[in-house]
């Protein structure tokens, strides 16, 4: 009855009708004070036994909203297949979405390689497609570097992910890195983007459907199913050590690996890049215009069709309660990231991101650290917002992954 009175609580939170509450039980000052004269002899036996109870109700409710998330990613989901790998072909020309990007990104030039003679000939490059659903978008592209090796120990493997727009060949300086230290270095293509996408708006083009049919999640969602698949792939693969597969990624790749690790533990270490924020909070304080700016044509379209001459909070809300219901209540980062301890936990922001606001996040940090405290793990989370620095990845932040990543 508590599993169904509780699922039944989700429901509600992420349809929008109501605002997400957290209830807590809690004795009064006084009533402890009596209570603890009354049974001080059996004060320790009674401790331990509610503490047991207390403990396995939580660990129930992390399964319960991870449940209730896989549950609603398969409601917009084309009809399921059999994990399937494929051949493909290195991509000679990626493609780029929205304005031209730079040639290259000094922060992740300034991820250092290991001092290996002949590198380029040592590194083995595999290119495949995983099938994770029936459809276009179910053909997942994914990039794997590593360096041949003759025998057959297992190794560390890492997860990255890219940001709005890019795709995973922008991510090979980061790859290359990696894989010169020992890793297998894994990158995808996200919903819609790289060989997902077909021409330079093939992703606002799925937002604006998204928010017309409903019938599809490209903002984070839909590729949080691709990287659960991905992680029944890499586990399955007798050359990858399964207890350590690290996720971590930019901005929207951020976002996704904060997701990823949340509904999925075999995700081991993680470290989101300016992803991590408060939606919830963005909205009732008048803060999501640098979030919406980011991807401001299905808010645009939003706004025309609820009759309004300017995007406002009724439209912000509105959207993403059509194109990632619960995003910003019951999956909000409040609720979600204190769910990845006790794997080690590495936040990174900037100080001055209009995207991922500091004071947004007060609340998630402090149950986060609770969470981690409580798993007996305080030092695996940690948080960094570098000083004077906006939506932005620098290079400070790809050392201070790099260093996490070893956990």
């Amino acid at each position: 009855m508590r599993r169904m009175v509780m699922m039944m609580m989700m429901m509600w939170h992420v349809e929008g009708l109501s605002s997400p509450t957290t209830t807590r039980m809690w004795v009064p000052q006084s009533s402890r004070s009596a209570m603890g004269k009354l049974y001080n002899k059996h004060r320790s036996a009674a401790s331990v036994g509610v503490g047991l109870k207390m403990k396995q109700m939580e660990m129930e409710s992390v399964e319960d909203l991870r449940a209730h998330f896989l549950q609603l990613l398969s409601t917009r989901r084309s009809p399921q297949v059999p994990l399937e790998v494929l051949p493909a072909k290195p991509v000679l020309e990626p493609l780029y979405q929205g304005p031209p990007p730079p040639k290259f990104s000094q922060a992740m030039e300034s991820c250092p390689k290991a001092d290996i003679p002949n590198f380029k000939q040592l590194l083995y490059e595999e290119n495949l497609y995983l099938t994770t659903e029936e459809g276009e978008q179910g053909k997942l592209p994914v990039l794997i570097l590593s360096m041949k090796q003759t025998g057959h120990s297992k190794r560390p493997a890492v997860v990255f992910l890219h940001s709005t727009n890019k795709c995973k060949e922008w991510l090979r300086p980061l790859l290359e890195a990696y894989a010169s230290y020992g890793y297998i270095a894994v990158a995808i293509d996200s919903r819609y983007h790289g060989e997902r996408a077909k021409n330079r708006t093939t992703y606002n083009d799925a937002l604006v459907s998204a928010w017309k049919k409903g019938d599809t999640m490209p903002f984070i969602f839909d590729t949080v199913w691709d990287l659960v698949k991905l992680a029944e792939y890499l586990t399955g693969r007798d050359d990858i050590d399964h207890s350590k597969i690290g996720i971590t990624g930019e901005s929207l790749g951020g976002m996704h690996a904060w997701f990823a690790a949340f509904v999925d533990t075999r995700y081991s270490v993680v470290v989101p890049i300016i992803g991590v924020q408060g939606f919830r909070w963005a909205i009732d304080n008048d803060q999501w215009q640098a979030r919406v700016d980011s991807i401001k044509s299905v808010f645009e379209e939003a706004r025309k069709d609820l009759g309004k001459d300017a995007i406002d909070k009724e439209v912000v809300e509105k959207v993403w309660i059509r194109i990632a219901p619960g995003l910003a209540s019951v999956f909000d980062s409040v609720h979600t990231v204190p769910l990845i301890a006790p794997r080690p936990l590495l936040i990174l922001n900037g100080e001055r991101d209009p995207r991922c606001p500091l004071a947004g996040l007060e609340v998630t940090i402090s149950r986060t650290r609770e969470a981690f405290k409580k798993a007996n793990c305080a030092d695996s989370f940690k948080v960094i917002a570098e000083a004077g620095i906006g939506h932005e990845m620098t290079e400070s932040m790809v050392k201070e992954a790099k260093n996490w990543l070893n956990h």
